[in-house]
């Protein structure tokens, strides 16, 4: 048993490394974020798809979870937008740093969410990441775009987190992947058609981004989504979400070696951003602490 908890610790780190080389391949990509996400999307539907009839899963879902995965399928895929937007207006390093926020935006949208009283060190930890970002618009004025982008993006990603936070509890996660990537690109070829974009230059891909693309879709989407769930069997959610504060610096590191120059930025932005990545972290271990304290006094945790 030991054995199969480090094996699984291991493979969480794999996904998480995974998903900090998104950024990178999202640079790397050379057409523009919106037809990115479209093909991202469009070819992660068919893979899940593939997956939930080769485990013979029921697609059937009711209505009311039908319409709350398409908002989760449009909330995600301007995540995505946004996202990829920032990378090529600035770059990696100022995206993930940026995204780092996403643990905040969450506490601050999860009373409203759930219906809870706001606890006084998330607003402490807010003032900090405030500072934070403060410290990285200061000295990285260049890329302003792509941190307001970026903040836009964490949004977006907190808001998909809490959708999915209740699904989850109803539905199978490949599931909601499949109905949640399949919406996001009905939604986007939608307004895709009315904007006129799906000319011939649209589908005139080289083989470098055809390859790069499949990359992100299979590896980096539908195999790290489906993955990660499974190991929800043998490692605690608490582990897992510290775990996952660790993309940044994986995709901020990768970015430095693959990227180079490019992601050279002023030390004092690393300062901002190491502010925001420890209040994250911090916040995790207050709440897992309060997750414990009910659970020992006989209490349900939330």
């Amino acid at each position: 048993m030991p054995n199969v908890k480090l094996n699984n610790y291991l493979h969480l780190h794999f996904i998480v490394f995974v998903w900090g080389f998104t950024a990178v391949i999202g640079k790397l990509i050379t057409i523009d974020a919106l037809p990115l996400v479209w093909y991202r999307m469009l070819m992660a539907s068919l893979i899940i798809l593939a997956y939930i009839l080769i485990r013979k899963f029921q697609l059937k879902v009711p209505p009311k979870t039908l319409l709350m995965l398409i908002l989760g399928g449009i909330v995600v895929s301007l995540h995505w937008v946004t996202f990829f937007m920032a990378i090529k207006v600035s770059n990696v390093s100022i995206a993930l740093a940026t995204m780092s926020t996403g643990a905040f935006f969450t506490a601050l949208l999860e009373p409203f969410w759930y219906g809870r009283k706001m606890v006084g060190y998330e607003l402490v930890f807010g003032l900090i990441v405030m500072l934070g970002l403060y410290i990285m618009f200061r000295v990285e004025k260049g890329f302003l775009n792509g941190i307001l982008l970026a903040l836009v993006s964490s949004f977006l990603s907190a808001t998909f987190s809490l959708i999915n936070g209740k699904l989850t509890q109803e539905q199978r996660p490949s599931v909601i992947s499949f109905y949640e990537v399949g919406s996001g690109v009905l939604f986007l070829s939608i307004y895709l058609v009315f904007s006129g974009s799906f000319d011939q230059k649209f589908f005139q891909l080289s083989v470098n981004d055809w390859m790069y693309i499949f990359i992100l879709a299979s590896v980096c989407t539908a195999y790290a989504f489906i993955a990660s769930v499974k190991i929800l069997k043998y490692i605690s959610p608490y582990t897992v979400m510290l775990t996952i504060n660790l993309e940044p610096v994986y995709g901020i590191i990768l970015a430095f070696l693959l990227l180079g120059e490019s992601e050279k930025l002023n030390p004092l932005f690393y300062v901002g951003a190491l502010l925001i990545l420890t209040t994250v972290v911090a916040n995790g271990i207050l709440k897992n602490r309060k997750k414990l304290k009910k659970t020992t006094n006989g209490l349900p945790s939330h």
